[in-house]
C-alpha cells in the first residue's frame, strides 16, 4: 500500500541477510553430534543451549541411549517411514500440515485484496488492518506455546478460523439477500481479521514445531520431506482453486473453510499429543509405541 513491489522485495533482502549471519551463531545439534560420535561437542552444545548451570547429566544419557537404540536404523529407506510404528506420527505430521492448507490460509491471503473488495471494505484500509494486527498476534503466540501448550493452541486456533470464516460467509449471505447494507462489510472485515489473527497464534506455526518433535533422527529427514511435501501441494491447490470457488460462491467458500476449521479442532483434539514440557525422545517414545 505505500510502496511499489520493486521496492518492497529490495527491503525484504534484509531479514534474509540477517538471517543468514544469524546462522553462524546457531549451535549444532546436539543430537546430530551425538550420532555422528562427536561426544565432547555434543555434551558442549547441549550445554550451551541449556545454559552454563544446567545439569544436563540426564539428558546427555537420553540422548545417547536413544541414539544407541536406533543404531540399527541408521540405514533408513523411503519405505521405513511408512512402518506401523510411525503410523500415529505420520498421520498426525500429514494430518495437520494438510487441514492447515484446506483451512484456506493460502488462498485467503494471496486473494485477500479481492475478497476485501467483494465485502464493500476498503482494500487498502482493510490490508493495513490485517497486517498491523498479525505481527503482534504472532510474537504473542510464540509465549502462549510454553503457557498453554502446543495442543489448546492449535485448537483455539482452528476454532476462532472456523468461527470467523462463518462470520466472514454469513456477511456474504447478507450481502446477497441486501439485508444490513452497512453492517456486512463491517462483519467482513472482522472475520477476516479474526480469521488472520487466530491462523497466526496457532495453526501459523505450531504445525511446524510438532512436525520436528514427534519423529526419531533415523526418519526425520524423509518424514520432514515428505511432510513438507504434502503442505505445499496443499497450498498449491487451495491457490489455484480458491478463486474458481470464490467465483462459484463467495458464501459457499466461506462455509466449506468454516467445516474444514471445525474438523481440524476435532483432529487435534483426538489424535495431536501435547509436547509442552517433554523431552525429543519422550515424544518420540509416545509416538513410536506399537
Amino acid at each position: 500500500n505505500v510502496v511499489s513491489w520493486r521496492t518492497l522485495a529490495v527491503i525484504s533482502l534484509v531479514p534474509g541477510a540477517l538471517q543468514l549471519v544469524g546462522i553462524f551463531f546457531i549451535p549444532e545439534s546436539p543430537r546430530w553430534l551425538a550420532r555422528v560420535g562427536r561426544v565432547k561437542e555434543f555434551k558442549a552444545s547441549l550445554q550451551r543451549l541449556r545454559g552454563k548451570n544446567a545439569d544436563v547429566s540426564v539428558e546427555e544419557d537420553e540422548i545417547q541411549s536413544a541414539i544407541n537404540e536406533m543404531k540399527n536404523d541408521e540405514k533408513s529407506s523411503v519405505g521405513d517411514i511408512f512402518k506401523r510404528k510411525y503410523a500415529h506420527a505420520l498421520t498426525v505430521g500429514i494430518g495437520l500440515m494438510f487441514l492447515q492448507q484446506l483451512g484456506g490460509t493460502s488462498g485467503v491471503a494471496y486473494y485477500g485484496s479481492s475478497v476485501i473488495q467483494k465485502t464493500g471494505f476498503s482494500t487498502t484500509i482493510g490490508t493495513i488492518i490485517i497486517s498491523v494486527i498479525q505481527v503482534p498476534i504472532a510474537a504473542i503466540g510464540i509465549f502462549l506455546m510454553d503457557i498453554c501448550g502446543r495442543r489448546l493452541l492449535l485448537m483455539v486456533s482452528a476454532g476462532g478460523m472456523s468461527i470467523c470464516s462463518f462470520l466472514v460467509g454469513l456477511s456474504f449471505v447478507l450481502q446477497g439477500l441486501n439485508l444490513f447494507k452497512d453492517f456486512t462489510p463491517i462483519l467482513a472485515i472482522t472475520g477476516i481479521t479474526g480469521y488472520f489473527t487466530a491462523f497466526s497464534i496457532g495453526m501459523g506455526g505450531i504445525p511446524w514445531i510438532i512436525m520436528s518433535e514427534i519423529f526419531p533422527m533415523n526418519v526425520k529427514a524423509l518424514a520432514g520431506t515428505l511432510i513438507t511435501l504434502v503442505n505445499w501441494s496443499s497450498s498449491w491447490v487451495m491457490t489455484y482453486s480458491f478463486n474458481f470457488m470464490m467465483q462459484w460462491s463467495p458464501a459457499g467458500t466461506f462455509f466449506i473453510l468454516t467445516a474444514t476449521c471445525g474438523f481440524t479442532v476435532m483432529f487435534t483434539f483426538k489424535l495431536v499429543p501435547e509436547t509442552r514440557g517433554r523431552t525429543l525422545e519422550e515424544i518420540q517414545a509416545y509416538m513410536t509405541r506399537l
